[in-house]
């Protein structure tokens, strides 16, 4: 069958230029100012001029031509069955710490795509690595200056890229970041590393090479590579010890405050854990740049805290404190990763503080299902947290009824584990109320308490996602 041209419209909003211009859900667009659209970046470029000409195909085979006067950034009010507008790039590498190839059989499809798509960086801040595009691509992101890019980088030298992304192209593609650089792109850079091969001199090496596209590479985040007990047949990596993970921490740390006193950035960020492995705290709030590279795991310890710790001071600066002081007498229990285990004791701690009758465990929930050296929460399944939250039910080590858990334990908007357990199975399994929390350390403390979070106290973002799974 022929495939249809133009742009399936999935929604036309109330009261919009398009409603107004009648144009309907299931018509196709075919073109703007007569240029045919690749995608969403090309719809969004070309709409933002205050005259045009829209051609419609309706659901008849009828086409209209619209002629359009608007203000410059006023939206048409289209929404289409793609938002991209196109199919999704996926990823043609075989990287040698690609977390997707170390996942276990038999799981939901969408979970084994690998997207590699540079509109999603834009999008979504998804990391891409560049070996999916043409130059045409740096040119269309140049000439709709689409920032920032993200972009995985893992080595500046060309034959290690080649050899860690198994993909011949690798090392010839960073030259296309001097061309970002020079028509001043903004770029956010991701190194996985994986020891013995991109770590030590090669890492130095990586780290002054990028430093060269300062300030508009406004920073780069080095993550161990995720390691699952699914490796048969892949490159044969290792954990980092405790000195290797210092060691890594001082060669970063070495760097930082020259960026910072030449260009305001300290640039260049160990994850938290690094700093978990080596057994050392967190780097003040400062040094995170505004928490930049948050979704790669770097500073969102230190940032739950600061939130936590905020937060709680704004509840006993309310003149109810001295009565609420008295009245919570509650017990719940926290499920999280090994990862989060002494920072969320930490803060159990601060709250029980101030809250005497509060009593707020913390159970660390060892990953069977990708194996125990995966320690973030987001990855642990239902199958593990029912197993494990029962057992210390038996061995009476959790009091109350209520189970606080990430809500990144979930798929996105939904009530399901990674593993399809519904969070209403596993209550019914465990006997608990299973209440899933976000992220900010306001809404972790208002938890605790047994309140509801307010909007205004959703503040901040913490991410936990599969260190070294840059897709």
């Amino acid at each position: 069958m022929k495939q249809k041209q133009g742009h399936l419209i999935k929604q036309v909003l109330p009261d919009s230029i398009a409603e107004e211009m009648g144009v309907e859900p299931g018509d196709r667009l075919l073109s703007v100012n007569q240029e045919v659209l690749e995608d969403v970046f090309d719809y969004r470029y070309l709409i933002n001029d205050e005259e045009l000409e829209i051609l419609i195909e309706k659901a008849d085979g009828e086409q209209w031509i619209l002629d359009i006067e608007k203000e410059y950034d006023e939206d048409l009010g289209i929404e289409f069955e793609n938002d991209l507008m196109s199919e999704y790039h996926s990823c043609h590498n075989k990287c040698m710490f690609c977390f997707i190839d170390q996942m276990p059989k038999g799981m939901r499809n969408t979970l084994y795509f690998k997207d590699d798509d540079s509109r999603l960086s834009f999008l979504q801040g998804n990391y891409i690595t560049l070996t999916n595009m043409k130059e045409k691509d740096i040119d269309r992101i140049i000439r709709f200056h689409l920032a920032p890019i993200n972009i995985s980088v893992h080595t500046t030298n060309p034959e290690l890229r080649v050899k860690m992304l198994h993909n011949r192209f690798a090392g010839q593609v960073l030259s296309w970041l001097q061309k970002l650089y020079e028509h001043q792109v903004e770029m956010n850079g991701q190194i996985v590393l994986c020891k013995g091969v991109n770590d030590g001199r090669e890492l130095d090496r990586t780290i002054q090479d990028l430093s060269a596209y300062l300030p508009f590479m406004r920073s780069v985040s080095v993550v161990p590579a995720g390691i699952t007990r699914y490796r048969e047949g892949l490159y044969p990596l290792e954990l980092y010890t405790k000195a290797e993970a210092e060691a890594v921490i001082d060669l970063i740390e070495g760097y930082q405050s020259d960026f910072y006193q030449q260009y305001g950035l300290h640039f260049i960020h160990a994850s938290d854990e690094f700093y978990l492995l080596a057994d050392r705290d967190f780097p003040e709030e400062e040094r995170y740049d505004g928490y930049i590279q948050l979704e790669n795991g770097v500073g969102m310890m230190r940032l739950l805290k600061e939130e936590f710790t905020e937060s709680l001071n704004r509840q006993k600066q309310q003149p109810e404190y001295e009565r609420e002081k008295q009245s919570v007498q509650h017990a719940v229990t926290i499920a999280t990763g090994k990862l989060a285990g002494s920072m969320l004791r930490t803060l159990a701690r601060l709250a029980m503080e101030a809250y005497p009758g509060l009593n707020v465990q913390v159970v660390e929930i060892q990953n069977d299902f990708f194996g125990e050296t995966i320690t973030v929460a987001g990855l642990i399944t239902g199958q593990d947290l029912v197993r494990q939250v029962n057992e210390q039910k038996k061995n009476q080590h959790i009091e109350g009824t209520t189970l606080l858990i990430t809500s990144h334990m979930l798929r996105m908007g939904e009530q399901v584990f990674l593993d399809d357990l519904t969070v209403e199975e596993a209550e019914a399994a465990t006997g608990m109320k299973i209440q899933p929390v976000g992220s900010s350390g306001g809404e972790l403390l208002l938890a605790m308490l047994g309140k509801a979070a307010c909007p205004q106290q959703q503040e901040g973002f913490v991410y936990v996602k599969a260190y070294g799974n840059d897709k």
